[in-house]
């Protein structure tokens, strides 16, 4: 048991050392590649690991022949995930190097795409890095990450205040994009309105609702829900045409609307997919990575660009062959062979990996070999850190605190980064260590009208009554009871829980994240604060009841 505990421990550091020397000789040694690619990173929107066929098969009735080419040519990661499968936080542990659950309450702000701030104007950001290093930076797509509008009244942003004459306060500009052109939200989420800098585009005075939730809200008299990929397509035209060949490199950040609800593909896509329109709408975000490949190829910066393609997490159930968003419609899907979260168990919201593990793949014509596979553990949020070695950039200790560089995976896709990654449910906290992976609680991990079987609070339930009283405190619930732990390398659809017979590896695993919490990081240096107080467990309030 020491020895395993010792190669657990030592084989990964051992090979982060490796990683450390050899990334010397990952980039060319001339060129304008050598040191200061272009880099450009297309994020989709609720897309499963198994809705491309390079990761689902012959799992996948999709053809994705963009994003498999992706994966041809350069790099595919077996092993991606991200830190949270539900948008926001996801989104926040990519653009911060730093793990959601770290931050503090979000600054007021309306519903949906009137939400406030995620994050202080002050935390440093992808934009920052890159400006830092002297790249010219752009944003193009779905926000989600809080913006502060001009109100009429001067109280909290909302649907029937908010100043659409005005320019916003504070948007992406402030976390540093030189350049931006995004919806506040996302398609499903008004005001259906882009905004480009600060200043919104059009009249917005108009009340529109889409299919899937229907939600009615302001919105730009011109805007039109299928015209929003090939808006966002020619924007990212706009940014790459302005910067290519410039004194200085660019980096451009592409999130996609697709193919989260409402499924709402150009009217070229529908009827395209032999599963219908939700898979219409898959091809037709995977045709966007295709334009946006020509339209660097076209500007002469294809063999100088570093491009990365992933998902925010794993695809939402209510999506699939009816427009209106409706729950369990992806099992009826997998009954015709299509199975969008691959081989994984479970969806988005979940803490099973079919809402973590995400497609993703990297493609860099001077550095990365062609048809190349990594098993590496990789998180979304190492992203930063991955970028900042790359560039040049300088990261001070405070910044990026839970991202890992991966860059020497590029070129040496044998090697691993990382051996710890915290990974969220929208109710269960979760880690992974090498091939193990810790639930610490019982059931999926999901609640609400789309939950994954079995549903959070009735597996709280049970596990109460197989503990056989309620708990007494957060130390109780480190009992193999109320936690779930999994062998990916042996069991990688997550049926056995096998915490009963691993109570070494268990407590080992509940201090290593203890540690993460404890430290406000999970990369070397000083100890800094989490923004809250952070606990391990999130159960429901009725597990306290006496």
């Amino acid at each position: 048991m020491v020895f395993q505990a010792w190669k657990r421990k030592c084989v990964p550091i051992l090979l982060i050392a490796l990683s450390f020397l050899v990334h010397l000789n990952v980039y060319p040694v001339s060129g304008h590649a050598a040191d200061r690619p272009n880099i450009v990173f297309i994020l989709a929107d609720d897309l499963g690991y198994g809705d491309i066929k390079a990761f689902g098969g012959s799992r996948c009735n999709i053809d994705t022949p963009h994003f498999d080419k992706v994966c041809a040519d350069g790099l595919r990661f077996t092993d991606a995930h991200v830190t949270d499968s539900v948008c926001i936080p996801s989104r926040t542990s990519m653009m911060t190097g730093r793990y959601a659950f770290r931050f503090g309450k979000a600054e007021p702000g309306g519903a949906w795409g009137f939400t406030g701030l995620r994050f202080p104007e002050t935390q440093h950001t992808l934009g920052d890095m890159f400006r830092s290093a002297g790249y010219a930076t752009g944003y193009v797509g779905k926000w989600h990450l809080g913006t502060r509008m001009t109100t009429l009244d001067g109280k909290v942003q909302g649907a029937d205040n908010t100043d659409f004459t005005k320019p916003i306060q504070i948007g992406p500009t402030d976390f540093g994009s030189d350049d931006c052109f995004f919806l506040p939200g996302s398609l499903y989420m008004f005001p259906y309105a882009f905004i480009r800098g600060k200043q919104w585009q059009g009249s917005v005075t108009a009340k529109k609702g889409w299919s899937a939730f229907n939600r009615i809200g302001p919105a730009a008299e011109d805007f039109i829900d299928r015209d929003v990929l090939p808006t966002f397509c020619k924007e990212s035209g706009r940014f790459i045409n302005l910067h290519a060949n410039q004194s200085r490199p660019f980096f451009l950040f592409v999130s996609l609307t697709a193919p989260h609800t409402p499924t709402s593909p150009e009217l070229d896509f529908e009827g395209k997919s032999r599963i219908g329109i939700y898979g219409d709408f898959v091809m037709n975000g995977d045709a966007c990575i295709g334009r946006i490949r020509k339209q660097l190829a076209e500007a002469g910066v294809w063999e100088d660009t570093l491009l990365m393609v992933a998902s925010d997490h794993g695809p939402g159930h209510y999506s699939g062959r009816n427009r209106e968003a409706t729950a369990n419609q992806m099992q009826e899907m997998e009954k015709d062979g299509h199975y969008s979260a691959g081989p994984w168990r479970g969806y988005k919201f979940s803490a099973f990996e079919g809402g973590l593990r995400i497609p993703f793949a990297a493609t860099w014509p001077r550095v990365i070999e062609p048809g190349g596979v990594s098993h590496a553990l990789i998180g979304l949020n190492d992203l930063m850190a991955t970028w900042a070695e790359i560039a040049g950039a300088k990261l001070t200790a405070e910044q990026a605190p839970d991202s890992m560089s991966f860059a020497s995976v590029l070129a040496h896709p044998e090697l691993s980064h990382r051996q710890e990654l915290v990974i969220r449910g929208t109710r269960t906290n979760a880690i992974r260590m090498g091939d193990w992976k810790l639930i610490l609680g019982p059931g999926s991990g999901s609640s609400g009208p789309f939950y994954t079987e079995p549903k959070s609070e009735e597996a709280w339930q049970r596990a109460i009554e197989q503990f056989g009283r309620h708990p007494k405190n957060h130390q109780e619930l480190e009992s193999s009871v109320f936690v779930q732990l999994f062998n990916l390398k042996e069991d990688p659809g997550e049926t056995q829980d096998l915490s009963a017979s691993n109570e070494d590896l268990l407590r080992e695993m509940i201090t290593g994240y203890q540690r993460i919490i404890s430290d406000g990081r999970s990369t070397p240096g000083k100890a800094l604060s989490n923004d809250r107080d952070v606990k391990l467990f999130r159960p429901p309030p009725f597990v306290w009841s006496k």
